[in-house]
């Protein structure tokens, strides 16, 4: 197993990258290589060592950077790590493509070499949150502003065959985020969607209010790439605005402080469940091809477990199984 790893992508790049590589083949039982795909010198500047057999360097002269648009990137960085990157799986040198870098470029670069698995109209990005109740996905966060009914269901497909193959939750449920829970509630985007998936989708238990994702029983939670960006930004603010208040008010009294080392185990294991670094990162969903998109403040421990999830999606057949499960619907899809 190949998996091809964008050395320069991330806040934390190459360091953290590179450290991230070299956990994970320390900790995979699995006969893992990586092709760390970058600058040469600069990822060499950054190893205190000899690399392990396992671990080889891809030279890429050029860096993507936030200001670069995602959707030229192809044509105005071909030599870029991302680029090359995902030639090396489109060339079939590597079985998985993984970046913490530019989302926008990720996926118009895999767009143009990998392409869209057959009959899927349009690729979806997930995040996977863990809750009290187990995993789920929420999904699109930000790939799709705009989608149709039909572009909905398919979500909803590849979510879940991606939570039952890599994440383990059998015959995961799938909710539709609304602004009720009535069918007649909502745009008309999204009241014809609910009749799409009630007509198709055994497993789907209807529209599910913004206060209910993390306790609903829904595992996938479908929407545009609009509302999926504002509801996981606005939870990202908000966790550590959270945070922020409560440090704040332990450090305003001797007492609070005294209280606060009494429950601190607690709050670390919370802390550490819903921790994005436990899990690491989301495939590209819907393209030809295995892409994780990570998180781009990426640590080590985030980049070992995207590893780790490019493994199982390549084990499981995960492209192979999302192509079956998009063609079961076709009738309604075309």
């Amino acid at each position: 197993m190949i998996i091809a790893l964008d050395a320069m992508g991330g806040d934390l790049a190459p360091q953290a990258i590179i450290e991230g590589a070299l956990d994970a083949v320390n900790n995979s039982s699995d006969d893992l290589k990586i092709i760390l795909v970058g600058d040469q010198e600069k990822i060499n500047s950054f190893v205190e060592s000899t690399l392990p057999k396992q671990i080889s360097i891809h030279h890429a002269s050029e860096i993507v950077t936030m200001d670069d648009d995602g959707s030229k990137v192809f044509k105005s960085k071909p030599d870029s790590s991302i680029v090359q990157g995902l030639k090396l799986v489109k060339e079939n040198h590597a079985n998985a493509f993984i970046s913490a870098g530019h989302t926008g470029a990720v996926m118009a670069t895999s767009l143009f070499l990998l392409g869209r698995i057959p009959h899927v109209k349009r690729p979806c990005l997930g995040v996977y949150i863990k809750t009290q109740t187990g995993g789920k996905i929420l999904c699109d966060v930000g790939a799709n502003p705009d989608a149709n009914p039909a572009q909905l269901l398919q979500f909803g497909i590849m979510a879940s065959v991606y939570l039952d193959h890599v994440e383990g939750v059998n015959k995961p449920q799938i909710g539709l985020i609304n602004i009720g829970e009535e069918p007649t509630k909502g745009s008309e985007l999204y009241k014809d969607a609910y009749k799409l998936f009630k007509n198709e989708l055994p497993n789907f238990i209807g529209n599910v209010e913004s206060r209910n994702l993390f306790d609903c029983k829904a595992n996938v939670l479908v929407c545009d790439g609009f509302v999926g960006n504002i509801l996981i930004k606005f939870a990202e603010g908000w966790i550590n605005t959270f945070s922020n208040l409560i440090k704040n008010k332990i450090n305003d009294k001797i007492t609070y402080k005294i209280g606060a080392g009494l429950i601190k185990p607690a709050l670390e294991e919370i802390k550490n469940q819903y921790d994005y670094e436990e899990h690491g990162g989301t495939p590209l969903l819907g393209v030809n091809g295995i892409v994780i998109v990570s998180h781009g403040s990426s640590t080590p421990k985030a980049i070992m477990n995207s590893i780790f999830v490019a493994q199982e999606s390549i084990k499981q057949n995960l492209i192979q199984d999302i192509s079956r499960g998009i063609d079961e619907h076709l009738g309604v899809i075309n």
